[in-house]
């Protein structure tokens, strides 16, 4: 177990990595619980997905969901996949958008390789969602890749 040593004023405590992370976690979640806004600004949007996601070693799709005011209902994670891929079926999007009433949505997932490029199967099956997300009057805001770094479809001109 890691120990650190925090500031507290003047002195300095011993602490648990683990607790410092949970805390810093809870911290970013208050930026992202039910009713905010969710930030217009994709790096703090990254920050938490970052966070969220952590250091699994398996993919995470899920979905941001929104009103028409940007404001957070809900944070899901849809699919769970493997080291390397994530299956994610619009039929089950579709169904939580509309569950939650979202009016706009982010997408996004993680690379556990560590690189955030979007694959070929991450292009079709953003446009294949953003189509089909259209029909039932539902914005895709952006698409976001957590790695190393966080790629942004939208950023990148790709939606």
């Amino acid at each position: 177990m890691t120990m650190l040593y925090v500031r507290e004023g003047t002195e300095f405590h011993e602490a648990k990595a683990d607790d410092i992370l949970d805390r810093a976690h809870a911290l970013i979640a208050q930026r992202y619980r039910t009713g905010s806004p969710v930030p217009s600004d994709p790096a703090r949007t990254a920050e938490y997905l970052r966070l969220h996601l952590g250091a699994k070693d398996y993919e995470v799709f899920g979905i941001l969901h929104l009103t028409n005011q940007n404001r957070l209902i809900a944070v899901d994670d849809l699919f769970r996949g493997t080291l390397d891929g994530a299956s994610v079926h619009p039929r089950e999007v579709l169904k939580a958008v509309i569950a939650h009433g979202s009016a706009r949505v982010v997408l996004f997932h993680n690379h556990p390789s560590g690189n955030s490029e979007p694959s070929e199967a991450d292009i079709r099956v953003t446009h294949k969602l953003t189509e089909a997300l259209k029909l039932i009057d539902v914005t895709v805001l952006d698409h976001l890749i957590v790695g190393e770094r966080v790629y942004s479809f939208a950023s990148s001109g790709r939606l």
